[in-house]
């Protein structure tokens, strides 16, 4: 069953690099993607392969290792890793949300509204955002002392599970996390329902044609928003508990959400599609030329 485990999260991993990595290639080698839409999605696939590199690894590792251990520091390092890239990608989905909104509601001032400098400065924040996010989630968590008990009944170091560790009361810190992630997750979950209950209301407006290319664009992105969001609210918006469903939840959105991700924006996205059609009839030409 290890065995199976380790070919298959092997292969969902290579997918992960491999469609994000094409991703960043197609962003950033075709010009007619360099848009503010196109930018968000090269952050977002950069996120998430560092994201999922957080934890895949050592979890693939783990299913052909008799010995599964890590080591305090390796730990620390991490839940911080995945909580950084973790709640940088829900800040990338806010603001490509709110990138949706200014296209769709404000066509007329939309160059201005999402010029260069504010997406830079947008996906600044969202760095910075998790940064600071991260920084408090792992010094609330590790400058609490821990038990002689070792083993954490997880997959990789996360908050809940290293908590049940401490011997400490952690009352405090259960209430802090739950601020601190629980109601990030909440609050720009809710921040995204919104801006799209405004997109639906104002697709009454468009054209037939435009209301078919902007639902097939927020299709898409709030399909990977559900999907993250979803598992992470139930993971963090409650107390340090611990159910048989966490660990399922938890191989979701470190793992399967990132896979997804790339499939959803170039399998529902034609001008991805086209970029790809671009770069590959390219690379043809170039063979048939040096054959020649």
């Amino acid at each position: 069953m290890q065995l199976m485990l380790f070919a298959l999260f092997l292969l969902f991993y290579m997918v992960i690099l491999g469609g994000n990595l094409l991703i960043l290639l197609m962003v950033f080698s075709d010009p007619r993607l360099h848009t503010p839409m196109y930018f968000f999605l090269s952050n977002l696939s950069f996120v998430d392969i560092a994201y999922s590199s957080a934890t895949a690894p050592k979890m693939i590792a783990d299913f052909v290792s008799e010995k599964k251990i890590i080591s305090y520091w390796g730990c620390v390092t991490q839940m911080f890793t995945f909580h950084f890239f973790g709640c940088t990608e829900i800040f990338v989905l806010t603001v490509m949300a709110f990138d949706r909104y200014a296209a769709i509601c404000q066509p007329l001032r939309y160059a201005n509204i999402m010029s260069t400098t504010a997406c830079t400065l947008l996906a600044s924040l969202s760095w910075l955002g998790g940064l600071a996010h991260s920084f408090v989630q792992t010094l609330l968590t590790f400058q609490l002392p821990f038990c002689s008990s070792q083993i954490i009944d997880h997959y990789f170091c996360d908050v809940h599970p290293v908590l049940k560790l401490a011997c400490a009361d952690t009352t405090l810190v259960n209430m802090l996390v739950i601020a601190n992630s629980g109601l990030i997750s909440l609050g720009c979950f809710l921040i995204l329902l919104a801006s799209y209950t405004v997109i639906l209301v104002s697709l009454r407006k468009q054209s037939a044609e435009g209301r078919r290319k902007a639902l097939s664009t927020c299709g898409s992105h709030f399909t990977v928003v559900t999907s993250f969001f979803v598992p992470c609210i139930f993971i963090y918006l409650r107390p340090s508990t611990t159910f048989p469903l966490d660990k399922a939840v938890s191989v979701f959105y470190t793992t399967i959400t990132p896979m997804l991700n790339p499939l959803i924006y170039t399998l529902r996205n034609k001008d991805v599609k086209n970029a790809m059609n671009r770069v590959w009839n390219h690379k043809v030409s170039l063979k048939e030329k040096r054959k020649a």
